[in-house]
């Protein structure tokens, strides 16, 4: 490695580890020193002398912050503010004049409160940077948290992983430079600690109660949101101002304070998207966010017929007859052209179509046989004002064909506190023309966009009233209005309304003369409330409807189209489900629930129906009268049904109380879907049974219990078992067919000896070897003398009869002696 190459390395470590004191020390003190060391070393040197300059106590508290339990906080906000830095000075080279972009090299005030888009972007190129009304999470502890490496959501910014690559890189070179000097600091001046850690294994049992109480204070309000300034206030302190800073560097700034030692932090700031009310923005300034491609004057385009000659200005003159020839006219100071054979012309101060008349006219008659053609060369450039609320207001340069738009893009636009529509044209001190932005952003319309004169000055005075809309409309911020505009205009300049609005239900919060603030309801659809007059500042909530189906059914489930059908009066299940060819294949016919909501209070109930039943007889009391809102669920016999009917359930146990026990019952055994049951009204076991998708092959068609709880003299819950015959039952046995009750528990026995069939397999010497069927009590005799018997080669000594049972226990007697053999070598061997 050459010399030159390790002077650069050493130069970058001391660079680094300058930066680094110089921000740590800025954010302690309130000074941004960290710009200044980036542009040398000399100015890294001055940093360095005032942080040596500071008292032994000081440097040692910093350097404790950077190299002991804190270090990750220092290290990382200077590496991230150095490397922002380098990449400022490097967009700084870039850049053009003042004049040609100057809203990089200026920015207001009041973009810090608005603009919260650009701001992310430009937080891009580095950690993001505390602003006013963040959200951050305070994480405090009595012991030291561990630290983090970099700023969260800065590798998230990074556009590469490269990027990242190299801030970790930067980060671990500053941190073993910074332990170095914290080395030699205290070698030349060792001073007793001023650490946390010491300071808290003084504090006394009543002090660290008190630490302890803080801290759950601090834990318990969490998150925060900052200031319009950007000041915390954290229970029981004074204000501590975050603007500005990383994380890191607001963590170091929690810590240093006086009032907060023996605490550790960590601040991580919530990069929430505000919504609603905090979310408006003010329409029409992100005309001006996006750079134009170019100021230069524009020459390719057409020039009116209505535009007025100037000194600068160029005539390109064609003749052709007797004479062929082109030359350029050019307009002096004094305002004339000197046109060969003609003579001086003044054309200064007169629109191009008539100088074009005059000079093809005068030709014809002074130059017999000659005719010319004039057209527009180049425009001169002229010199106009913009003023006012601009963001960079003052003198420009451009194009003479530029407009009132094109000196606004010129000045960077408008500021937030600046007026877009009452934007004036000054010509020679008196008002000439308004240029309503308004009209071109939203009905593109252009005929006040004049064009400037040299001398002309476009002023943009403050902003007028406004009036905010937000909820179901269009394109929901806070719009400029004028004196007397009413709620319809509002409307109209949010984009209308969306088919979600609720448009009879808007409210308008309005600030009256004493300064009370005032909710009026507002109905978009009577002219009435639309014709009302708007107050500055007034607030229009356009809700949405409410999510419910009024007038029509839903069906949902086993079917193929599942949605939203049309209801009507009269209409039947039949109507809503035509046939079976709706539903899917292996759809349970017998078993349709339906979700019923009864007014006034939408209580809700649970009915089920047979849709077989009513295809079969539309006429029948099974086909089920619908109501409206009521929701259709179709079953497959398949599949469980709990977590369909999971959410019915919840609905159902919400509803019920002391009085009115929670109507459900339930189904086990030999059922097909056992499971809980919503409880219908008058629901009887047939109904129960159906539910459950009816009897397997395996139920027991006699008796089966009905489980009862019942609650006696409000003390104690009893049980009671009721026998039910289920044939009777399934007959149609009104007697047998009891009426149900909440909690009730139906349970279907199975076929004794019900199972799989058994079978024994025969191999070998037998007539007739294969697998047998074989009944309860049969013997291996009888099974071999259906087979045939044995062959004349069979060898019955040496048969061999297996069992699942007894090879697995022959498996473990095995493995037991393997087992045993082992430790047997083992002792042997000791």
């Amino acid at each position: 490695m050459s010399n030159a190459v390790r002077t650069g390395q050493r130069r970058a470590l001391w660079r680094a580890s300058v930066c680094a004191v110089a921000t740590i020390f800025s954010a302690l003190v309130g000074q941004n020193l960290s710009a200044q060391t980036t542009s040398g070393t000399g100015s890294g040197v001055d940093a360095l002398g005032i942080f040596q300059g500071l008292s032994a106590d000081q440097q040692q508290q910093i350097m404790e912050r950077l190299g002991g339990g804190g270090g990750g906080t220092g290290t990382g906000s200077t590496s991230s503010t150095s490397g922002a830095n380098s990449r400022s000075e490097s967009n700084a080279q870039q850049q053009p004049s003042d004049q040609q972009n100057p809203r990089r090299t200026r920015r207001d005030e009041d973009q810090e409160q608005y603009t919260d888009q650009n701001q992310e972007q430009a937080a891009n190129a580095g950690p993001p940077l505390f602003k006013g009304l963040d959200s951050v999470v305070v994480e405090v502890d009595l012991q030291p948290l561990k630290p983090r490496q970099v700023d969260t959501f800065s590798a998230l910014a990074s556009s590469s992983y490269s990027t990242q690559l190299q801030l970790q890189q930067t980060q671990q070179l500053a941190q073993a430079q910074l332990q170095q000097l914290q080395i030699q600091q205290q070698a030349r001046a060792p001073a007793p600690a001023l650490t946390t850690s010491d300071d808290a294994d003084t504090l006394t049992d009543q002090q660290k109660a008190n630490l302890q109480k803080m801290v759950a204070q601090i834990r318990l309000r969490n998150p925060y949101q900052l200031s319009r300034d950007g000041v915390l206030t954290l229970p029981g302190l004074s204000a501590i101002p975050l603007a500005g800073l990383t994380e890191m560097q607001a963590t170091l700034r929690l810590e240093v304070d006086s009032n907060l030692r023996g605490l550790y932090f960590r601040i991580t700031r919530l990069p929430l998207r505000k919504t609603g009310l905090e979310g408006l923005k003010p329409f029409g300034y992100d005309l001006f966010e996006r750079d134009p491609s170019t100021f230069s004057p524009v020459t390719n385009v057409p020039v009116p017929t209505d535009y007025v000659l100037g000194s600068g200005d160029q005539l390109q003159v064609q003749l052709y007859g007797n004479q062929n020839r082109n030359f350029p006219l050019l307009v002096d100071r004094e305002g004339r052209v000197n046109f060969p054979e003609l003579g001086p012309i003044n054309v200064a101060g007169q629109r191009f179509s008539t100088v074009k008349e005059d000079l093809e006219q005068r030709v014809a008659r002074q130059m017999i046989g000659v005719k010319a053609s004039i057209s527009m060369g180049d425009t001169r450039a002229i010199r106009v004002f913009v003023l006012g609320e601009a963001q960079t207001p003052g003198s420009y340069t451009i194009s003479g064909l530029g407009t009132m738009i094109s000196a606004l893009y010129a000045a960077g636009g408008i500021k937030r506190i600046g007026s877009l529509r009452d934007i004036q044209l000054k010509r020679a001190g008196s008002v000439v023309r308004h240029l309503d932005l308004y009209d071109l952003l939203l009905r593109g319309d252009t005929t006040d966009d004049a064009k400037l004169l040299p001398g002309d000055v476009v002023f943009i005075p403050p902003l007028g009233e406004t009036a905010s809309v937000e909820g179901e409309v269009n394109r929901p911020a806070i719009y400029e209005i004028h004196p007397g505009a009413t709620v319809a205009e509002l409307v109209r300049l949010a984009g209308g309304v969306t088919p979600e609005a609720d448009r009879s239900n808007a409210q308008l919060t309005s600030i009256d003369e004493r300064g009370d603030r005032r909710v009026v309801a507002v109905s978009l659809t009577t002219a009435a409330s639309s014709a009302r007059a708007l107050r500055n500042g007034d607030l229009l909530r356009v809700p949405r409807l409410i999510p419910t189906l009024d007038a029509g059914i839903r069906i949902q489930g086993y079917v193929f189209t599942p949605g939203a059908v049309a209801w009507y009066p009269g209409m039947k299940l039949t109507d809503a489900l035509h046939s079976v060819d709706d539903l899917r294949p292996d759809a349970d016919l017998h078993y349709v629930m339906i979700r019923r909501e009864l007014p006034p209070d939408r209580h809700i109930v649970a009915l089920s129906a047979d849709l077989a039943a009513a295809l079969a007889n539309p006429a029948s009391a099974a086909n089920v009268p619908l109501m409206a809102r009521d929701e259709l669920t179709v079953f497959d016999l398949t599949s469980e049904r709990s977590h369909i009917l999971q959410p019915l359930m919840t609905d159902l146990s919400m509803q019920a109380g002391f009085s009115q026990p929670t109507p459900v019952v339930r189904i086990d055994g030999r059922v097909k879907v056992p499971g809980a049951y919503p409880l219908e009204p008058g629901m009887r076991v047939s109904d129960l049974i159906r539910a459950g998708g009816s009897l397997a092959d395996s139920a027991y068609g006699g008796l089966g219990e009905l489980a009862r709880y019942q609650v006696v003299d409000g003390k104690s819950r009893q049980t009671q078992v009721i026998d039910v015959d289920l044939a009777a039952v399934l007959r149609g046995d009104a007697s047998a067919n009891l009426k149900l009750q909440p909690y009730d528990a139906l349970s279907v026995k199975e076929i004794s000896l019900w199972g799989e069939t058994e079978q024994v397999t025969l191999a070998g010497q037998v007539r007739f070897p294969g697998t047998y069927a074989i009944k309860h009590g049969e013997t291996l005799k009888s099974v071999l003398d259906r087979a045939g018997g044995l062959t004349e080669y069979a060898f019955p000594e040496g048969s061999v009869f297996t069992r699942t049972e007894l090879q697995q226990r022959e498996q473990q007697q095995l493995d037991f002696l393997g087992q045993r053999m082992q430790t047997d070598i083992a002792t042997m061997a000791l």
